[in-house]
């Protein structure tokens, strides 16, 4: 029997930091047809890196149901280690990279995209930043109104691993 067609969700995604560790916050927009959904959150000391691997986390987290989405970042660490691979090697590996065999950075949040993208069909997309793109621009915006919010969250994975 066949599965019924998934239903088709673009996720602009960005993460934001302010002194890198410093205060943080990521944005992601959701589209699903003519809906449009917008999530982001602060965190009072994270990294950029984090923020963009949150963002993408928060957009999948967000669907009810298996979809396949193209997921659009201005983040060549987060697009390039879902794309080219390396996070799951990185897993593979028990977290570290490569030859080098050093650790892998923010396996706690690999970790919790990777299992998403297990139940999503998902391709990351690259796109410059700052270049009028609008659903990139606009969740730049939200990321950075989230890090300079009121109540920021505590990133709890920050300074475990994670960078």
């Amino acid at each position: 029997m066949n599965a019924p067609p998934r239903k088709s969700v673009i996720i602009y995604t960005d993460g934001a930091c302010s002194g890198n560790p410093g205060p943080g916050g990521y944005g992601a927009l959701l589209r699903f047809g003519p809906h449009e959904k917008e999530l982001s959150a602060g965190y009072k000391l994270t990294t950029n890196n984090r923020m963009e691997i949150m963002a993408a986390i928060a957009g999948l987290e967000a669907l009810r149901e298996p979809c396949a989405v193209e997921i659009y970042s201005d983040s060549r660490y987060l697009v390039d280690a879902v794309e080219k691979g390396w996070a799951r090697a990185w897993r593979k590996n028990g977290w570290r990279r490569g030859k080098s065999g050093e650790p892998a950075l923010n396996p706690d949040l690999w970790e919790r995209l990777l299992k998403l993208l297990d139940k999503h069909e998902a391709r990351f997309v690259w796109v410059k930043g700052h270049a009028s793109n609008p659903g990139n621009e606009r969740c730049d915006r939200l990321a950075v109104a989230a890090a300079k919010g009121a109540n920021l969250l505590r990133d709890d994975g920050y300074g475990k691993g994670g960078a």
